[in-house]
């Protein structure tokens, strides 16, 4: 099999070499922008944000979009119009879709715990929401309602008392947000909706808007694409943030008993999103890469966004893999850490065991990514770039913090007052354990 095909979706041959862990990451298809880079290309405006608030918004979407943004904060009335006019099969798609998310939500919400380690020594763990969110809503190629049921459902599962959405600016609809965006969040009662977009609305989310009345929230949460990730990872500390959630991965594991077409199929739909997006297929039968690089042209040819779609494709970050067996298959897959990842394999449950690193996993060939973007229950806010590799997709959890209590009475610190003496002195703290001694004297 050649390099390319017509759609330029290369081919990596991996069979035969033994590479480390890092060689492997290094071999990797990756996108030619990092995040690093995309950090050094926002700092200015975020900085002018900080000093300027709203002036600096507003200016930044005049210059990237034609349009004048204000007023930021969308009204009431627009909310309302918005969601009149909504279509009825989506407003029914729309609602199914909360009640699936907020029913997985509550049912993952953290239990509070209570530790007795002895009579009068008690450790609790509550948790507690964060007081303020920003919740980011992408635009741009594409309408989002359905991340706008992912940040906000969760956030009130969990408690949250303050919840800010920001959208950006829609040269079609008069420069305010989508109008499916705005009915979104009035059917979830979400009264502060700012039409503000990309970088500039993170920063906005973390320094505040003072000419507004905007005051600056506790934690930032949503995807978008590289320089809304770069945005939060360079705002992280002034904000709290729920992962990188950058410019969308998908990547399909798969063996000879596999749909081909079901596979070009998936890899199209992410493709879909933007032209920096990553499909990348993994398998160790040479027949299921070469099916799928038949059935692509014309699944390419055939769909709305045929351009993009193959602007993604041809893309460095996009790649099929070629593999000696599965079990490279599956090292592969921990290795790259992708968004997405489905299994397609003769024994889904038996590969899922060995799978560490992945931000959501779809099994089998009626779980596409697709359907995790809408209808699973399941979050569609997941970490990109290799941050499945120590993070989480958005959930409840995301939106809680635990907080532990410590609960200890004199019948219960007595027992243990001379070893926090010992420790104290052999860190050079005396006053440490003075400050126990002192209780029973």
């Amino acid at each position: 099999m050649g390099e390319k095909n017509a759609f330029a979706l290369r081919t990596l041959d991996l069979r035969g070499k033994s590479l480390s862990s890092s060689e492997l990451n290094l071999a990797l298809p990756r996108a030619a922008l990092d995040i690093t880079e995309a950090i050094e290309l926002i700092s200015p405006l975020l900085e002018d944000v900080r000093v300027r608030g709203e002036a600096a918004v507003v200016d930044v979407t005049k210059q990237r979009d034609g349009v004048d943004p204000r007023p930021l904060l969308v009204g009431k009335e627009e909310l309302a119009a918005a969601l009149s006019s909504l279509d009825a099969d989506l407003r029914l798609a729309i609602e199914q879709a909360i009640e699936r998310v907020r029913k997985v939500s509550t049912a993952n919400l953290p239990v509070d715990t209570r530790v007795e380690l002895a009579s009068g020594a008690i450790v609790r763990q509550r948790w507690q929401p964060v007081d303020s969110v920003g919740l980011y809503v992408p635009g741009g190629k594409a309408v989002y309602p359905s991340s706008v049921i992912m940040n906000v459902v969760p956030a009130q599962v969990a408690g949250v008392g303050r919840l800010a959405v920001a959208s950006p600016a829609q040269k079609d609809f008069g420069g305010r947000p989508h109008p499916t965006v705005l009915a979104t969040a009035a059917l979830l009662g979400v009264e502060q909706v700012y039409c503000m977009g990309g970088p500039a609305a993170v920063a906005a989310f973390a320094y505040g808007l003072p000419t507004i009345g905007f005051e600056p929230v506790n934690l930032v949460t949503g995807p978008g694409n590289i320089f809304v990730a770069a945005a939060k990872r360079a705002l992280r500390g002034k904000i709290g943030i729920d992962s990188e959630a950058g410019t969308t991965e998908i990547l399909i594991l798969a063996d000879n008993s596999a749909d081909a077409k079901l596979i070009a199929y998936d890899l199209v739909s992410q493709a879909e999103h933007d032209e920096a997006a990553a499909s990348v297929l993994v398998t160790d039968s040479l027949e299921i890469a070469e099916q799928v690089q038949r059935e692509l042209p014309a699944i390419v040819a055939s769909t709305s966004h045929s351009e993009r779609v193959s602007a993604a494709l041809a893309g460095q970050q996009s790649a099929i893999l070629l593999v000696d067996n599965l079990d490279a298959a599956i090292q592969v897959s921990n290795d790259y850490a992708t968004e997405h990842l489905e299994i397609h394999t003769r024994d889904n449950e038996a590969v899922l065991k060995r799978i560490t690193n992945a931000g959501a996993i779809f099994l089998g060939e009626f779980s596409p990514v697709s359907l995790g973007d809408y209808m699973a229950g399941s979050s569609h806010v997941l970490p990109t770039g290799q941050q499945a590799k120590f993070g989480s997709g958005l959930g409840v959890h995301s939106f809680l913090r635990p907080q532990q209590i410590i609960d200890y009475n004199r019948e219960g610190l007595e027992p243990i007052s001379k070893m926090v003496q010992s420790f104290a002195n052999a860190e050079g703290l005396p006053a440490h354990g003075e400050a126990v001694a002192a209780r029973f004297e």
